[in-house]
C-alpha cells in the first residue's frame, strides 16, 4: 500500500475557481482526503468556464485538473439542514478551505468562530481577495484585478507602452502555494500544541510579496518602476530573441560580466562584442537597443535547440519559448512526467498537470479524477458521517443534498 505524507488528513474544501481549489488540489496530492463541498443552486464556474465548458458541467480540463484526487458532494449550505451536516463534517475533519469573499460563509453561520465551536483543532484558511478585515475587504476579484490591486500588472508590457496587465491566474497559483505552507505550518502547530487556528491569507498580499524588487527600487532608489517587456533592470542581455523557424524565440538572460564573456566565446566573438558599448553591465544596459539587435542577428541562424545548446555549453542561461503542443511532446518533460494521462468518466482520458515535487520516501501520486458533481455523497453522508440510506434519500428530495 502507498505511503503518502498527508495519509489520515481530512480537508473540507468550500473553495472554488482557483486559488482554494488548487491550495486542496496540493493537500490531496500528498494523500490528503479532500472533500470538494458544491451545490446544484451555484455550480463552481470552473466547470462552466465560456469557450471550453460546452457540454454540461462535467467536461472542462482545468476543473478536471485542480480538482483530482478529491471526493465530491452537493448540499445546500444556505438550508439549515444543509449546514448541520457540514458542521458534522467539520468534526470530523482537520483543515477548511474557503476562497469567498468575508461575507459568504459568514452569511451562513460558516465562519471559523462558529466552525471551532464544533471542532477546537480545526485548521481553517481563508483566501479572500483582500483579507478578511480592512476597506476592501468585501470586494469581488478575479486573476486581472487582483494583479492591478497589488501593482503586479503595473509592471506587464512593452517600455513606453501602455500596461497589458495580468492575462493569467498567476496570483491564483501563488496564493494556492502560499496556502499550502501555511496549512502544513499550522498542522504542525496542531501537533505540538493540540490547537487548531485560523488562517487569513489576502491573496492581493501574496501578490506584493512577488514584486519585492519593485518596492526596494521605489523605497531605496526613489523610483517606480514600470513596463520593462522581457528586460531586466539589471541584466543585459536579457530577453527573448528570434531563432529559425516561424514565430520561433529562445530566452537568453547574462547576468555578469563572466557572463557575457562566455556568451562572446560561445558565438564566436564578433567584432560587435569588442564594442565599448557593451563592455560591462551599465554600459550594455545603456545600449540594450542595439545589443538586442545584434544578438537577434545571431540566434536567427539556428533552431532555437541549437542556440540552447550552444550557450548552455558555456554555462549561460538560455532556453526556447515552447508553446504548449511543444512541452507536450518535449522528452524531458516526458521523463519527469510533467503531463498525466487520468481516466475521467466523462471525458475519457485527460492530460493534467502532474505533481512538481517529487519526494524520494514519500511522493504524491494522482489517484483518482475530479469528482462528477455530487458523486461521493452515499459514501461521505451514509460511510462518513453514519446516515442511513432513508435519511440520506429524504435529504436529498428535500434539496438539503443538493
Amino acid at each position: 500500500m502507498a505511503n503518502y505524507p498527508l495519509d489520515g488528513y481530512r480537508v473540507i474544501d468550500f473553495s472554488w475557481v482557483w486559488a482554494g481549489p488548487l491550495l486542496g488540489m496540493v493537500l490531496a496530492d500528498m494523500g490528503a482526503e479532500v472533500i470538494k463541498v458544491e451545490t446544484k443552486k451555484r455550480l463552481d464556474s470552473a466547470r462552466l468556464t465560456p469557450g471550453r465548458s460546452t457540454v454540461g458541467p462535467e467536461t472542462d480540463f482545468v476543473f478536471h485538473s485542480m480538482n483530482r484526487n478529491k471526493l465530491g458532494i452537493t448540499v445546500d449550505m444556505s438550508h439549515s439542514r444543509g449546514a448541520a451536516l457540514i458542521r458534522e463534517l467539520v468534526g470530523i475533519s482537520d483543515v477548511a478551505v474557503e476562497n469567498f469573499s468575508p461575507k459568504g460563509l459568514r452569511n451562513l453561520g460558516l465562519e471559523y468562530a462558529s466552525l471551532r465551536e464544533v471542532n477546537p483543532r480545526l485548521v481553517m484558511i481563508s483566501l479572500p481577495a483582500a483579507g478578511q478585515y480592512g476597506p476592501l475587504s468585501d470586494i469581488v476579484t478575479y486573476a486581472p484585478s487582483l494583479g492591478a490591486l497589488c501593482g503586479y500588472s503595473s509592471l506587464i508590457g512593452y517600455p513606453g507602452e501602455r500596461v497589458l496587465g495580468e492575462q493569467t491566474p498567476y496570483l491564483d497559483v501563488n496564493s494556492a502555494i502560499h496556502g499550502a505552507f501555511a496549512v502544513l505550518a499550522a498542522l504542525y502547530y496542531r501537533e505540538r500544541t493540540g490547537k487548531g487556528q485560523y488562517i487569513d491569507m489576502a491573496q492581493i498580499e501574496v501578490g506584493v510579496s512577488t514584486i519585492g524588487e519593485a518596492f526596494m527600487e521605489y523605497f531605496m532608489n526613489g523610483r517606480v518602476m514600470g513596463t520593462m517587456g522581457n528586460r531586466n533592470p539589471a541584466m543585459a542581455p536579457h530577453n527573448n530573441y528570434p531563432c529559425k523557424g516561424d514565430d520561433k524565440w529562445i530566452s537568453i538572460a547574462v547576468k555578469t560580466d563572466e557572463e557575457w564573456r562566455s556568451f562572446c566565446d560561445a558565438i564566436g566573438n564578433p567584432p560587435w562584442a569588442e564594442d565599448a558599448r557593451f563592455s560591462d553591465g551599465p554600459n550594455r544596459l545603456r545600449n540594450q537597443d542595439e545589443l538586442d539587435r545584434l544578438v537577434s542577428g545571431w540566434t536567427l541562424e539556428f533552431t532555437y535547440y541549437e542556440v540552447m545548446d550552444i550557450l548552455q555549453r558555456a554555462g549561460v542561461a538560455a532556453a526556447p519559448c515552447l508553446d504548449l503542443t511543444e512541452r507536450f511532446s518535449d522528452p524531458h518533460f516526458e521523463e519527469r512526467e510533467t503531463h498525466l494521462q487520468v481516466e475521467h468518466p466523462a471525458t475519457g482520458v485527460d492530460i493534467i498537470a502532474g505533481i512538481p515535487f517529487k519526494l524520494s520516501e514519500t511522493p504524491g501520486a494522482v489517484r483518482r479524477p475530479a469528482p462528477l458533481l455530487g458523486e461521493h455523497n452515499e459514501h461521505v453522508f451514509g460511510k462518513l458521517l453514519g446516515k442511513t440510506r432513508e435519511e440520506i434519500a429524504q435529504l436529498i428530495e428535500d434539496k438539503v443534498i443538493y
